[in-house]
């Protein structure tokens, strides 16, 4: 029988970058909590958002929190106000200086994370889901991925 192994652990520093960006000594577990916290935050927070990836960087007393988005525009808020909004409530969370950048995926039917939010999205609103796994997979080979696989479990 084959060992299963994670898909992310593999990948990491070859094809994919690390998603948290800082060394500790003694704090390693509370920090890495800190990061769990701040993740859940910020998903919370921009779930309508199509937010695909989070990255944390740490120097000294300051964080720099990377949102990669499908919709720069919605979490930006008119002249800045949605994010200004995030970043405070960031800072009252850690307790350090927190800056933010929002990054835009340009396709974001290519990215995984995006798909399965996406197909999610519509198993609540009732749709078929084999009809929302097939569009999802039509609008991704359409876009030019070299295969899919797509996996729906569970009761629905």
């Amino acid at each position: 029988m084959g060992q299963k192994i994670n898909p992310v652990g593999l990948r990491v520093g070859i094809i994919r970058d690390w998603e948290g960006r800082w060394f500790a000594e003694k704090d390693y577990a509370t920090l890495l909590h800190e990061d769990l916290k701040i993740r859940r935050f910020v998903k919370s927070k921009l779930y309508n958002s199509g937010v695909a990836r989070i990255e944390i960087e740490r120097a000294a007393n300051r964080v720099k929190v990377t949102i990669h988005t499908a919709r720069p525009g919605m979490v930006i808020g008119r002249g800045g106000t949605e994010v200004e909004n995030l970043r405070k409530s960031l800072e009252k969370l850690t307790d350090k200086q927190v800056s933010l950048n929002i990054a835009e995926v340009k396709t974001p039917d290519l990215n995984a994370q995006l798909v399965a939010e996406n197909i999610c999205f519509q198993l609540e609103r009732r749709s078929s889901y084999r009809r929302a796994m097939k569009q999802a997979i039509t609008r991704i080979m359409r876009l030019g991925a070299l295969g899919v696989k797509v996996k729906c479990s569970g009761r629905l």
